[in-house]
């Protein structure tokens, strides 16, 4: 089938699912999937949590917690999959909600699926943004043997920088950034070979773990009881491999859709498993015996610690300047298709200043509006890290409790909701419903672990303010939605037909299709 045809039904499928194609289809199968797996950017993301991952059970926490959340996580990839292939549209999360959900609550569901679906993405962006500056501070430290210690503030104004760029790169043309997928990809496994090759040749002898110490070696600070402990180690593998969805909202993009976006959600997923489990396996072996010397050091972050003990000064800066640029590739990606899920909503009318993120730049044919709007937000949310040191790890576990409510609604309002599903390409068959009960149910009970506290009997500094955080945002979703007169109820219809607006020849040919 030829690129033009394929792009013909891509658009004829769009139509049917009400909307008019804007956006230039330039992004192929292999390319959707290096965006996707781009986003996971296994390494890097390990890098940025590990330190929220060596005090839930130590290098059990990090080997066999990573093993059994990556089952449930491929679990959850199937379930995603099967509606991207079923509806591939830059909506997502809350068109599916509003498609498959009972006619008396899809209005409200679907209005309250798009602002946590936008607060998932104003939080990952936001996490990833401040990984990637706390990266280039540990580097900095390196560098000046430790002479420089960054204060919050530094840090802050390197969170600020970070999404500076990574807001003028994601403004690019939708053929240059597919294209950049290649280069990051490459990045990215490159990175991954230099990890677990450099360290098993490089670390002193007397650092090297025994299979026993590696595999079984339990260490929980963290306060809690031990079982809890080791279920608080799944936030490494559920912020790392995460964003099932950044594929479906680059859809409108991609070639062949309906086959595209299942291939590229199980393709990142399956393969940033198998990869991010060789790598902790690998730092278990060359991480030493004294973890505690290790999430205390004056780097201030974990992995760094492990390549200077391992490499030295010179080859960890060398290692890291890898590391900081594919973790902000990692974020250019995110904030990619945050910004088409922005653009969605917008379309549909669901947010404030709709008339606004409702854009298409007419330089680069992307909707950069909805880019910068969405960094600011993120800019503005990164102001939690000067509430305390634990506040800022809300953003991390936000952009998973906000993610996982999004995911597992539509997928049951697919068998509760009582409407018709029509599979697409990529269908479970009889599989669908036990992938979709054991999904959901990992979900929801990884929502309520992730809002608890990352210590026991926690103080102003210490909360989790996830609570606060996502609570403020459907509080606040919920208000503007039932406000009188000038609520959502009053004007909000869920997805609109923008197919309406083709002229007489384009809904001829439309029609024509069917």
């Amino acid at each position: 089938m030829s690129v033009q045809k394929k792009v013909q039904d891509d658009e004829d499928l769009l139509a049917r699912l009400g909307y008019r194609q804007e956006f230039k289809r330039d992004f192929s199968r292999l390319e959707l999937a290096g965006l996707s797996f781009s986003i996971v950017g296994v390494v890097q993301s390990i890098a940025a949590v590990l330190l929220f991952s060596i005090p839930y059970g130590g290098l059990v926490g990090m080997v066999w917690g990573w093993f059994v959340c990556c089952c449930f996580l491929v679990v959850v990839a199937l379930a995603m999959a099967e509606l991207g292939s079923a509806a591939p549209t830059a909506g997502g999360l809350y068109y599916w909600t509003f498609t498959f959900s009972s006619p008396k609550y899809r209005k409200l569901l679907s209005w309250l699926i798009g602002y946590v679906n936008t607060a998932a993405y104003i939080a990952g962006v936001a996490s990833v943004a401040w990984g990637t500056a706390t990266q280039i501070m540990a580097a900095a430290n390196i560098g000046s043997d430790g002479q420089f210690v960054a204060t919050n503030g530094q840090t802050y104004g390197a969170f600020c920088a970070v999404l500076v760029v990574q807001a003028t790169a994601a403004g690019l043309a939708t053929k240059v950034i597919a294209r950049l997928q290649y280069f990051y990809v490459f990045l990215n496994i490159a990175l991954f070979l230099a990890v677990i090759i450099a360290l098993p040749v490089a670390t002193p002898r007397i650092l090297h773990n025994s299979t026993s110490f590696a595999f079984r070696t339990f260490e929980n600070t963290s306060g809690w009881p031990n079982g809890y402990a080791f279920i608080l180690s799944f936030l490494a593998p559920a912020w790392t491999v995460a964003g099932f969805d950044t594929s479906v909202h680059i859809s409108e993009e991609a070639r062949n859709a309906p086959r595209a976006v299942p291939f590229a959600i199980l393709s990142a997923t399956i393969l940033s498993s198998i990869l991010g489990w060789i790598v902790n396996i690998v730092l278990a072996f060359y991480i030493g015996n004294d973890l505690d010397a290790i999430t205390s050091n004056p780097i201030g972050q974990p992995m760094a610690t492990i390549f200077f003990n391992s490499v030295g000064k010179n080859g960890t800066l060398a290692i890291w300047a890898f590391m900081v640029i594919t973790l902000w590739m990692t974020g250019t990606d995110y904030l990619i298709a945050g910004s088409r899920q922005l653009f969605a909503f917008s379309r549909d009318h669901g947010l404030p200043f709709s008339r606004l993120l409702y854009s298409i730049n007419p330089q680069t044919q992307t909707p950069v509006n909805a880019v910068v709007f969405l960094a600011s937000l993120a800019l503005l949310l990164g102001l939690l890290s000067f509430a305390g040191p634990l506040a800022i790890s809300a953003v991390f576990t936000m952009s998973i409790v906000a993610q996982y409510i999004c995911f597992t609604t539509p997928i049951i309002a697919r068998w509760v909701g009582g409407q018709k599903f029509v599979p697409g390409p990529f269908s479970l068959g009889i599989m669908s419903a036990p992938v979709a009960f054991i999904a959901s149910a990992y979900m929801l009970f990884m929502i309520v672990v992730f809002l608890f506290p990352a210590i026991p009997n926690p103080d102003s500094h210490s909360m989790n303010y996830t609570v606060v955080v996502l609570g403020g945002t459907l509080l606040l979703s919920l208000a503007y939605y039932f406000f009188p007169k000038y609520g959502g109820r009053h004007w909000f219809v869920g997805p609109v037909e923008t197919i309406r607006d083709m002229d007489s020849e384009g809904i001829e040919k439309f029609k024509n299709a069917d």
